[in-house]
C-alpha cells in the first residue's frame, strides 16, 4: 500500500497533468488558428515604413499581451531536463502559444480601430514565473495604419 502512495499518486498526477495539459494546449492552438484566419486580411510586417503611403490617414500604436503558464507536466518535464541538460521542447510550445496569442490580440486591436495594416511589429518576451514555475509573457506591438 505504501508503494502505491509513494509511486502511484505522483504517477497519476504526472499522467493526468500531461493529458489535461495537452488537451487544453491543442484546443488553444485550434482557437488561435481560427482567430488568425479571421484576421488574415490585415497586412503585417516588421518594416518601419510602407512604400505606398497614399492611403494612410492615421497611425496608432496597437498592443497585444499574453501570459501563458506551464501545466504540471511541463513543469515536471522541464525540471528533469534541467538535471540532464538539453533543449526543453515542452516549453517551446508554451512560448509559441504566448507569441501567437499576443500577435492575435494586437491584430484584434488593430482591426477594432479599422486598420488595413500593421507595420513595425515587435515582440518582447520575459519570464514572470519568479522561479516557481515556467510562466512566459509576450508583448506584441506595432503601428496600425488606417485609411
Amino acid at each position: 500500500m505504501e508503494l502505491w502512495l509513494t509511486i502511484g499518486i505522483p504517477l497519476v498526477l504526472v499522467v493526468g497533468g500531461y493529458l489535461v495539459g495537452r488537451s487544453r494546449e491543442q484546443a488553444h492552438f485550434r482557437e488561435l488558428a481560427a482567430r488568425e484566419r479571421d484576421l488574415s486580411h490585415l497586412i503585417v510586417h516588421d518594416l518601419d515604413d510602407l512604400a505606398e503611403r497614399d492611403d494612410v490617414r492615421a497611425a496608432v500604436i496597437v498592443f497585444g499581451e499574453a501570459v501563458i503558464a506551464s501545466d504540471y507536466y511541463k513543469s515536471f518535464a522541464s525540471s528533469l531536463r534541467g538535471i540532464v541538460g538539453g533543449e526543453v521542447r515542452s516549453l517551446g510550445t508554451m512560448l509559441a502559444r504566448a507569441r501567437r496569442q499576443a500577435l492575435v490580440r494586437m491584430l484584434e486591436d488593430a482591426a477594432a480601430r479599422g486598420a488595413h495594416s500593421v507595420i513595425n511589429v515587435r515582440l518582447e518576451t520575459s519570464d514572470v514565473g519568479g522561479g516557481r514555475a515556467p510562466v512566459s509573457e509576450v508583448v506584441a506591438y506595432g503601428t496600425a495604419l488606417t485609411s
